[in-house]
């Protein structure tokens, strides 16, 4: 089974929208695919299956129970139990409530909350091949339990300035979390919402070649109005629009998850334009035409 966390401690960076865009993507090869929603604000849930009036449903199951003590001796189908089938095929769903945002205060001074989720994860078996988590975008308990159960964590991140400092903040939560747990939590970072025709969007992208490099997924995934109706209908992009633009970028980032994860690695696989982490090298084609669209932008922003 392979585990990843979409992540990051700023808002309105399109995690929701990467979570179950890549959820979906998994989901259409065959394989059984489980996204975990761990935002109290539930959009994953909300979009992909609608309000639920039960505090305790979904992934509230697994808390509480580790609440009450009784999750030692729940059988495995108990906690296969807080996942639900979504309109699409071998993709299910363990929701969140709103009630994921009391868990902070009413697990404190608890020990063994860091790893609840890697527990629950463990015990759904072989019932699925592939877990997204849709982390909350604040640090607390909830995400902690994510970069905890995960293998690697994807990062998107808006191509604008505020966001890049939103970026600064995680990585150093990653850097605190990998000393806690002694290992190295690999990632991904997500260029999302690029708008071409901008000057900052532009600015933000090369910063991130810059910055990041070792760590950045090529193609930015671009603004697109397609994926904002895929939510209005309550469909993953990918069922709504296979040939949008931002799905074929999620397409071919999901392609390269799998082939590394089958192969045993935890980093996109090479690119013939790019070093063995997937960032587009110096000089590539990729990387002048943004410095020619910056140019031809002028004063655009």
């Amino acid at each position: 089974m392979s585990t990843w966390a979409v992540c990051n401690q700023k808002g309105g960076v399109g995690k929701t929208t990467t979570a179950i865009s890549i959820a979906s993507l998994l989901a259409e090869k065959g394989r059984k695919t489980l996204l975990i929603d761990l935002d109290p604000h539930a959009s994953a849930s909300v979009y992909l299956v609608g309000r639920e009036d039960d505090a305790n449903a979904g992934v509230m199951r697994w808390f509480s129970a580790e609440l009450d003590g009784s999750a030692a001796s729940l059988p495995a189908a108990a906690f296969a139990a807080a996942c639900e089938e979504t309109k699409q095929p071998d993709l299910s769903l363990a929701r969140a409530t709103p009630a994921l945002a009391a868990l902070e205060r009413r697990a404190a001074g608890r020990e063994g909350f860091g790893r609840v989720l890697t527990t629950a994860i463990a015990r759904l078996g072989a019932r699925f091949d592939d877990v997204i988590i849709d982390c909350p975008p604040t640090l607390g308990l909830l995400m902690i339990n994510a970069l905890a159960a995960a293998q690697q964590v994807l990062i998107p991140v808006q191509t604008e300035h505020l966001a890049l400092e939103g970026l600064a903040r995680m990585s150093r939560t990653l850097e605190m979390v990998e000393r806690s747990q002694r290992r190295a939590i690999p990632r991904i970072v997500i260029p999302t919402l690029f708008d071409r025709r901008t000057r900052a969007s532009l600015l933000a992208l090369e910063r991130l070649r810059e910055e990041y490099a070792s760590v950045l997924w090529p193609e930015p995934v671009p603004i697109d109005t397609r994926l904002r109706d895929a939510a209005r209908a309550g469909l993953p992009p990918p069922l709504y629009d296979p040939a949008g633009r931002a799905v074929g970028v999620y397409r071919r980032l999901v392609d390269r998850l799998i082939g590394a994860a089958e192969a045993g690695a935890t980093e996109a696989a090479p690119q013939p334009t790019a070093d063995r982490y997937g960032i587009v090298a110096a000089g590539s084609p990729a990387a002048a035409s943004t410095r020619c669209s910056l140019a031809a932008a002028g004063a655009r922003s």
